[in-house]
């Protein structure tokens, strides 16, 4: 691998390893989110913090910090399907393992989201609308999520045009499923959180 690669590499975990949730806490002056609620870092706990705006801010940021480093490498490196893999790897593992935070960071879902924009468009809305239906039909978001990152893997695997793409989705994928562990046992024994309800508030 080039010295640009690996610098760019490098670069990607860094972006997403920023913590985008403590700082737009620290900027409205709201409560550390590692202290209240779910604990997490994310955008719905941000909103418990900080309200609503502070929320969708943190969203969009944890977005770009997924599609940013995937834009820059597919531009300097004319779409190599390896180094724009790693790269988005690399993303989001500085997101859920990011070094600014002992390694403890949030899910990846929207990191994940902004790095599968980036590289198959119609594929992320696709599995975006999977998350809204399931998470409004459901109304629990940890199972829209996992749903999402299946149908993902699904997507880039049947299209020939992003197949090379689908050890990325399936590592994302896997690494999305061993984050939501926790939801998962709580599904399982009936205790998982629904969103609007109270019981939401206590943890994710």
């Amino acid at each position: 691998m080039h010295t640009e690669g690996l610098i760019l590499i490098i670069a990607s975990y860094l972006i997403g390893s920023i913590p985008t949730g403590i700082v737009i806490a620290r900027l409205t002056g709201a409560p550390d989110p590692r202290t209240i609620g779910s604990g997490n870092i994310g955008a719905t706990n941000v909103m418990r913090a900080a309200g609503r705006g502070a929320g969708i801010i943190t969203l969009l940021i944890d977005i770009l910090k997924g599609a940013v480093p995937v834009i820059l490498t597919k531009y300097i490196f004319s779409g190599s399907v390896a180094i724009i893999s790693i790269a988005g790897i690399a993303a989001f593992l500085g997101h859920i393992f990011p070094l600014f935070l002992g390694f403890k960071g949030g899910k990846g879902v929207a990191t994940a989201l902004g790095i599968f924009l980036v590289i198959a468009p119609l594929h992320a809305v696709a599995a975006l609308a999977s998350f809204v239906v399931i998470t409004i039909a459901t109304r629990y978001v940890s199972l829209g999520s996992i749903t999402a990152s299946f149908l993902i893997v699904v997507l880039f695997w049947f299209f020939p045009h992003t197949k090379a793409y689908t050890p990325l989705a399936a590592a994302i994928c896997l690494l999305i499923i061993i984050r939501h562990t926790e939801n998962i046992k709580r599904f399982l024994n009936g205790t998982e959180n629904k969103i609007g309800t109270l019981s939401m508030i206590g943890r994710e």
